[in-house]
C-alpha cells in the first residue's frame, strides 16, 4: 500500500479536516493546486461544499478539470466527498445545468422536497444519518462502508447515477431513499463526510488508502 494522498484544493472545500483525518488513519497529504501535484499523487480526494456550478467553476478556473480526468484513468484510487461527489457526476442542475467531471455517469439533482406520505421536507438535509446498502448489494466493496453506518450529512442536492450497479448505498430522508455513496471501478464519492462521522468515517478512510 503507498498513502500518497493528494487532496485538491481549488479555492473550496474542508481542505484541512479533510488532511488531518487522512493523516490520522496512516495517509501521507499533500495539498495539490497544480496539475503536476495530482498527477505525481497515488490517491486523489477531492472534498468540497457549497454549489455545483461554484465548484466546478473553481476547477477549471485552476485548470484541474482535465487533469482529475486524466487521472482517475490511470485506475488509481480516486475519492469525492460531498461537494466532490457531486461533481464526479455528468452534470448538476444546481443554478442552472453545468457539466461536470463525467466520471461516473448520473445527474445532480435536489433531494426530495416531500415526505413519502406528502409532508414537507426540510432542506437542506442536515444530520446524522443510517447507510443502507443499495438494493442487491451484500458490502460496501472496498470503500469500508457497512449497514447501518451512522454519518454525518449536510446537502440539499444528491447524485443520482444513470447505472443503478454504481449505487453504493443510501440514506432514507422523509421515507425516501437518498444517493449517499456512489462507486465505479477506481472512483468512490461520500455525499456524507467521513472526517465528521467519528471512527465510521475513519474507518472508510482508512479502507480508501488500502484500495
Amino acid at each position: 500500500m503507498s498513502s500518497n494522498v493528494a487532496v485538491v484544493d481549488y479555492g473550496s472545500g474542508n481542505l484541512l479536516s479533510v488532511q488531518r483525518a487522512l493523516e490520522h488513519v496512516g495517509g501521507q497529504v499533500v495539498l495539490a493546486d497544480t496539475p503536476e501535484a495530482i498527477a505525481a499523487a497515488d490517491r486523489l480526494v477531492l472534498p468540497g461544499v457549497g454549489a455545483f456550478a461554484d465548484g466546478v467553476g473553481g476547477l477549471r478556473t485552476a485548470g484541474l478539470m482535465d487533469p482529475i480526468v486524466a487521472f482517475a484513468r490511470t485506475g488509481k484510487p480516486v475519492l469525492g466527498i460531498c461537494l466532490g461527489m457531486q461533481m464526479l457526476a455528468s452534470e448538476g442542475e444546481e443554478f442552472g445545468r453545468h457539466a461536470g467531471l463525467g466520471l461516473i455517469p448520473g445527474k445532480v439533482v435536489p433531494i426530495p422536497l416531500t415526505t413519502d406520505t406528502g409532508l414537507r421536507l426540510k432542506s437542506p438535509h442536515i444530520g446524522w444519518a443510517d447507510l443502507r446498502l443499495a438494493p442487491g448489494r451484500t458490502g460496501g466493496d472496498a470503500a469500508g462502508i457497512t449497514e447501518r453506518d451512522a454519518v454525518y450529512l449536510v446537502h440539499s442536492y444528491h447524485f443520482e447515477p444513470s447505472r443503478e450497479a454504481d449505487r453504493l448505498a443510501d440514506c432514507i430522508y422523509g421515507g425516501r431513499r437518498i444517493t449517499a455513496a456512489v462507486a465505479s471501478d477506481n472512483v468512490v464519492g461520500f455525499q456524507f463526510h467521513p472526517e465528521k462521522s467519528g471512527a465510521v468515517g475513519l474507518r472508510m478512510l482508512a479502507a480508501f488508502l488500502e484500495r
